[in-house]
């Protein structure tokens, strides 16, 4: 009678443990199942990006061969979206990844848009020019005149193409200036009242990258091809390709998506920084120099 008092809890303990290991049987194989699914619907989600970029590569390649004026153009913009399906295909397949591949395609099939719609624009009127060779020479010169700028607009939206994803400094301007107390600036073209450099320049709005904190690379040249300011190295990419550069100084800044007008000082260290001469301002966004300028002081 003891006995069988004594073995009771135990066999409810054994029953208890064997539902517990049935239970995380089940968990176990159904986290499985799920890993499994998600897996494949990433890859399902991967193909389609890849499907849409073939897609987009076969337009341009239509439009090369229907149009032999833009075809450079088309050519390089061509090679954009090729460099993005081959990443695209040795990528990891996960969230993350996929998303930045998305909102590039997004934002290159808005640029694809434009460019393709001014090259249809660019082959009817072509088109008509080819028409009217007998007319007079004035309106031949005319017609010819509105071609280029057709061409010229053409390749501008080739080169967004091209530089989708980066943000450029445009009106790039440097001088010496004298700075009071009152945190009043004084542009100067006198190399011994200036005590500092102002560079300005405006962030030219870009929709494919996203908002947040961004960095360019200020380098300036003295007149003897010093380099003012910090003087610093900083090395992008690896290997052959790897880029070397000397900055001054680093503008830091918080993109959110539209222009942004930057103003940077690079302070005088010793009387021989502002010596007279030409000097030169270089901009680059990592390794990519995106704007040049120079000044001068007397």
């Amino acid at each position: 009678m003891e006995n069988n008092k004594s073995s009771t809890p135990l066999k409810v303990g054994l029953v208890i443990a064997v539902v517990l290991f049935i239970a995380t049987g089940f968990y176990t194989l159904n986290l499985y199942n799920n890993s499994k699914e998600t897996q494949k619907q990433l890859t399902e989600e991967k193909q389609l990006v890849m499907n849409d970029l073939n897609a987009m590569a076969k337009q341009y390649d239509q439009a090369i061969n229907e149009n032999d004026i833009a075809n450079a153009n088309l050519v390089e913009a061509r090679g954009r979206i090729q460099g993005l399906i081959d990443s695209l295909k040795i990528s990891e397949t996960n969230v993350k990844s996929l998303w930045r591949y998305k909102t590039k395609y997004l934002g290159l099939q808005k640029e694809m848009d434009q460019l393709l719609a001014q090259n249809d624009s660019l082959k009817v009127q072509n088109s008509y020019l080819a028409t009217s060779l007998d007319s007079t020479r004035v309106r031949l010169e005319e017609r010819t005149v509105f071609t280029d700028s057709l061409l010229l607009q053409n390749t501008a939206l080739a080169e967004v193409v091209e530089n989708a994803a980066v943000l450029s400094a445009l009106d790039l301007k440097a001088s010496g200036v004298i700075t009071r107390t009152s945190g009043k600036v004084i542009p100067t073209e006198r190399a011994g009242r200036s005590d500092k450099i102002r560079i300005c320049f405006l962030v030219a709005k870009n929709n494919l990258v996203q908002a947040g904190d961004q960095e360019l690379y200020i380098q300036v040249l003295g007149p003897n091809n010093q380099i003012l300011g910090l003087n610093e190295q900083v090395t992008f990419g690896e290997g052959e390709k790897a880029k070397t550069i000397n900055y001054s100084t680093i503008s830091k800044f918080n993109y959110e998506g539209s222009s942004l007008n930057i103003c940077e000082f690079l302070d005088k260290t010793s009387e021989a920084d502002f010596a007279e001469g030409r000097y030169i301002v270089n901009v680059f966004n990592q390794k990519d120099l995106v704007s040049t300028s120079e000044f001068t002081l007397r």
